[in-house]
């Protein structure tokens, strides 16, 4: 056994490697200092040839600055907490139609047209409707950073470096970030992950939650990735760029929109908010600024409506805006429950995730802004969750089912191979083309099969992934 660790000061890399050699049997675990890690075991043809594939990894790590240690020697690293500086708003109170106590400050939100999703410092997810009742909940083993959601997947990603599929009845591990990279923020294309983290990198991971590239630019603290068919918009302390989301070359830098701390996009552009209490629209093509939407704080979150027509922001002092396109400020009012650490625009309502754990629903229109203007706003209803709303927990158990007593209109067949060294599946069923299929990592088994509820192909082709439910073949 040899167990090797990296741990660098300043906030650097804080992990280990361990290679056991048992056999013909190579045993390599990774992870975060002070963390059970992740393993993978490796088979060879000989004892000798295993002895030599550990020594291999062994000097490959040791060249990248691993060192012997002792286990349980470091502790483990404290996970990066925003620091959250909130003020009361002085501006007159938004029309609030109802608002929900998490429990913990908030990061994550997602809206489609069913339901809002807000996810919290203490890793619990809800899920509310448009109209304030509470449908579900679930808990995370860390806090969750952020929500995104990829064609039908919806995805959180935590502080304990991986990312999550909200998508079926439990959540499913879907990524593993590496072991020292902090995410600060996520975005997914197509399956392609874009990461930005503590130390100022953006990185990206294909479907099969491979390390594709990664990047930095100097800064620290990258609170910002955007992701769309072609490129990864990036964001920290000394810029915004452009990188190509294929390859990682950058397209375009702009230096002058700095000290970042959210994004958005729209389809031809970007949007930052900075702690210099400005939104700038920049061109995805050039990276030019279009626009500025000057506020009264340090801008923590915004968005926009379709198109661009209208912009929206938070900022540290409990304060929400809205610009035209052009940067006219329309309106500025005050949240009542603490700073918008992020927000999403869905007919006529802002719903915003805020510094003091709440979930908002603010009525945008034009008519009950005008009313809030004058002084008068709707009485906000205070929406709780069921006592007996159970929490739903990450889980690798999936119902069982006998191969014989599977209709052939029940699913699809897909199986788990091993092809150099990892997991891979592939479907089985008729019809399909050769591909892998992305696949939620906890539950994959040499050899197992598995009936899966349907299978889309990628937008871009060259893989499938799952959706729906999972139950293994016996």
């Amino acid at each position: 056994m040899t167990y090797l660790e990296l741990s660098e000061d300043g906030g650097g890399s804080h992990k280990f490697y361990e290679v056991i050699v048992a056999g013909t049997d190579v045993t390599i675990t990774y992870g975060r200092i002070g963390e059970s890690g992740q393993s993978k075991v490796t088979s060879f043809p000989t004892a000798a040839k295993a002895q030599a594939a550990a020594a291999k990894k062994v000097a490959e790590k040791t060249r990248k600055g691993y060192a012997p240690a002792v286990r349980g020697v470091r502790q483990r690293r404290a996970v990066t907490r925003r620091v959250i500086a909130s003020t009361r708003s002085t501006a007159q109170q938004a029309p609030v139609l109802w608002r929900f106590d998490s429990g913990a400050p908030a990061f994550g939100i997602f809206v489609d047209g069913e339901r809002c999703w807000a996810g919290n410092q203490d890793g619990d997810v809800y899920t509310v409707t448009h109209s304030g009742t509470v449908t579900g909940r679930f808990r995370l083993p860390d806090g969750v950073k952020c929500i995104v959601a990829d064609d039908f997947w919806i995805y959180a990603g935590c502080d304990d470096g991986r990312v999550y599929d909200l998508s079926g009845k439990a959540p499913r591990a879907a990524y593993d970030i590496a072991a020292d990279v902090d995410i600060y923020w996520l975005d997914i294309h197509d399956g392609v992950l874009g990461v930005s983290d503590r130390g100022g990198r953006v990185t990206a991971i294909d479907y099969e939650d491979e390390f594709q590239w990664a990047r930095s630019d100097g800064g620290n603290s990258a609170w910002m990735v955007r992701c769309d068919a072609d490129s990864a918009y990036y964001g920290h302390s000394r810029g915004v760029a452009r990188y190509d989301l294929a390859d990682g070359s950058r397209i375009w830098e702009n230096r002058s929109v700095d000290h970042v701390l959210f994004g958005w996009q729209e389809e031809h552009s970007v949007y930052a908010g900075t702690a210099r209490r400005t939104v700038h629209r920049l061109a995805k093509g050039d990276g030019r600024v279009e626009a500025v939407y000057q506020c009264d704080g340090a801008v923590y979150s915004c968005a926009t409506s379709p198109g661009g027509r209208h912009v929206f922001a938070g900022d540290n002092q409990s304060s929400i805006y809205c610009f035209d396109a052009s940067g006219e400020r329309l309106w500025k009012l005050g949240t009542g429950c603490g700073s918008a650490l992020s927000m999403q625009y869905l007919d006529e309502r802002l719903y915003i995730v805020t510094t003091d754990g709440t979930l908002a629903c603010v009525d945008a229109s034009e008519a009950a802004i005008a009313a809030a203007r004058s002084g008068t706003v709707p009485q906000a209803v205070d929406v709780k969750a069921a006592a007996s709303l159970p929490a739903v927990e990450p889980t690798a158990v999936v119902e069982t089912v006998v191969a014989t007593a599977a209709g052939a209109g029940d699913g699809v067949v897909v199986e788990c191979v091993s092809e150099g060294g990892r997991l891979r599946v592939r479907v089985v069923s008729p019809g399909f083309e050769p591909w892998h299929v992305q696949f939620p990592k906890d539950i994959r088994e040499p050899g197992a099969r598995y009936l899966v509820e349907g299978l889309r192909s990628a937008g871009r082709g060259g893989f499938y992934r799952a959706y729906g439910e999972i139950r293994r073949l016996l």
